[in-house]
């Protein structure tokens, strides 16, 4: 039982950087006992894809497309997991989504936020 929270979406120009936030709430034991917590996107007229995810508190993974830009961190006092994204470049527009999965295998999501890289 999770409920998520997002922010941090808007407009920037390329070469900028964003900071999103998720903040969890609800009956769990913290966002590192979640099985994973993570990040996903989905642009016009393609498929969601994960960004980046932590699995089980512990390890890591990033899309090829941003693991050199992107890093994905969380703050347990907070329960907040954040995806922070450098070097933005146009093709990062999308919808971004945060997502966790509990024990159970339940998935919670967010309601999703904007992000937009234009000049």
């Amino acid at each position: 039982q999770v409920q998520l929270v997002e922010s941090g979406g808007g407009l920037v120009q390329p070469g900028g950087s964003l900071r999103l936030s998720c903040v969890a709430s609800g009956r769990f034991l913290g966002i590192f006992s979640l099985d994973t917590m993570g990040w996903y996107r989905q642009a016009p007229g393609k498929q969601r894809e994960l960004v980046a995810l932590i699995s089980s508190g512990i390890s890591i993974k990033y899309a090829e497309s941003v693991k050199d830009r992107f890093i994905i961190s969380g703050d347990s006092a907070k329960n907040t997991v954040y995806l922070q994204m450098n070097s933005l470049k146009p093709e990062d527009t999308a919808v971004y989504y945060c997502k966790g999965r509990d024990r159970r295998n339940n998935d919670y999501w967010g309601q999703g936020t904007q992000v937009t890289v234009s000049s």
